[in-house]
């Protein structure tokens, strides 16, 4: 009899407002889109799980973020102890941009150092309005030896690619943590 096991990983999402972080979250959680959503205040917590062709299961423990700067200092709090991180910018923003790549310095220097960071270029259906250079973000993130991928929570566009991309590289590289957290199933 197989048995399957399910290991259990907190991820938190970061990047400044508005660049996309809650309707990702939506996106991959409910698989819906809100046109217009309220910025998130402190955080919001939610949880998915992710299948792997392995027999593994992981389940996602989400913190989604404020993206405000008011709301920065409490960031080291949401990101302490996460497995993951999802540094989300928009593609139509270079600001935004800048700003990922502080959350990820951030990350690299202050969170656990083990976290597996994924750099999401968010809002990839707006080509017409592109101002970050996909190039440029993939050679950024090469560097970094982080993750990227281009998402749209809006047209579902890579979104659930890029959780499981993230549940492929966290049960090996966290295997003394997943088995800690491990549940096993007959």
């Amino acid at each position: 009899m197989a048995s399957n096991k399910t290991c259990h990983f907190k991820l938190v999402l970061l990047g400044d407002t508005a660049v996309g972080k809650s309707c990702l979250v939506v996106r991959f959680v409910r698989d819906e889109f809100f046109e217009f959503q309220e910025p998130t205040i402190g955080a919001a917590f939610l949880t998915q799980t992710v299948s792997l062709d392995d027999g593994m299961t992981v389940k996602f423990e989400i913190w989604d973020t404020a993206g405000q700067e008011r709301y920065r200092s409490l960031a080291p709090m949401y990101y302490r102890g996460a497995a993951a991180a999802i540094v989300v910018y928009d593609v139509t923003n270079k600001d935004s941009f800048t700003g990922a790549k502080s959350w990820v310095k951030e990350l690299q220097r202050r969170g656990d150092p083990n976290v597996i960071i994924a750099l999401a270029g968010n809002k990839a259906d707006l080509e017409a309005r592109r101002k970050v250079d996909l190039e440029e973000a993939r050679q950024y993130a090469e560097e970094n030896e982080i993750l990227h991928m281009e998402t749209s929570a809006k047209t579902a566009v890579n979104v659930k690619d890029l959780f499981v991309a993230i549940a492929q590289k966290l049960p090996k590289t966290r295997s003394n943590r997943s088995e800690m957290h491990s549940r096993s199933r007959p």
